[in-house]
């Protein structure tokens, strides 16, 4: 059901969407959120099915020494994780809305006064590892802070989380087309490092080394949130 697009269509895209998600109302993206929810409730065996095929092939990598049992176990959906990515994304949505609220104010002059307002970044790109409910984490975040995403997930859950990424497209029909962007080859990651005219922020998930160069091949501001202060 995925059309083959650039990367630099679906950041194009994703930018266009982010201007018109950050008019939504509160109550608008929790609806959404929800719709999520209950989509991926309504989905298991279509997820499961895919997930199947990710974990067969994690497997095999396994057998030839290639990945870890802990990989694979991560890697691994079941009814009651799914169960609990469903809860999770409601409990995103009823969350206090992160935006339009006053950070600080400050009085400069008569009649001239300094407001610091919580807005969304923008376009914010995301590359992750292997464990498939993070697509659906870092997507309910980003909606329900009025952020377009681009999402990059590990290679061994691409059946996974091309599934997860399509019913969360298709639940969010309500909401500007294009704030998330699947995007699957390692290529894809360098184009998107490049992209510091259109891409706000980056945030990787993965070993300290993986952030670590993620942050010294773009100049694109990186959350490297592995090592806590940033």
């Amino acid at each position: 059901r995925m059309t083959e697009k650039s990367t630099e269509s679906k950041v194009a895209e994703a930018n266009e969407a982010a201007l018109e998600l950050a008019k939504l109302s509160d109550s608008e993206r929790k609806e959404s959120l929800h719709r999520i929810a209950d989509a991926i409730d309504g989905s298991h065996e279509e997820i499961l099915e895919a997930n199947a095929t990710d974990v067969q092939k994690a497997e095999e990598m396994l057998e030839k020494g290639e990945y870890s049992r802990a990989l694979v176990d991560r890697l691994e959906l079941s009814p009651s994780k799914l169960q609990s990515i469903a809860e999770m994304v409601r409990s995103v949505a009823e969350q206090d809305d992160p935006l339009g609220r006053t950070l600080t104010a400050r009085r400069l002059a008569e009649g001239l006064e300094l407001y610091k307002v919580a807005v969304p970044i923008g376009v914010i790109g995301t590359v992750f590892e292997s464990r498939p409910d993070a697509l659906v984490q870092i997507a309910s975040l980003s909606l329900k802070s009025g952020n377009a995403v681009i999402l990059k997930g590990g290679s061994e859950a691409s059946s996974s989380n091309r599934t997860l990424f399509e019913i969360i497209r298709d639940a969010t029909s309500d909401v500007p087309e294009g704030w998330a962007q699947l995007i699957e080859a390692r290529e894809d990651v360098n184009t998107l490092l490049g992209m510091d005219d259109s891409v706000d922020l980056l945030m990787p998930r993965g070993s300290s080394e993986f952030v670590s160069y993620i942050q010294n091949n773009t100049s694109i501001p990186v959350l490297g949130h592995t090592e806590g202060i940033c």
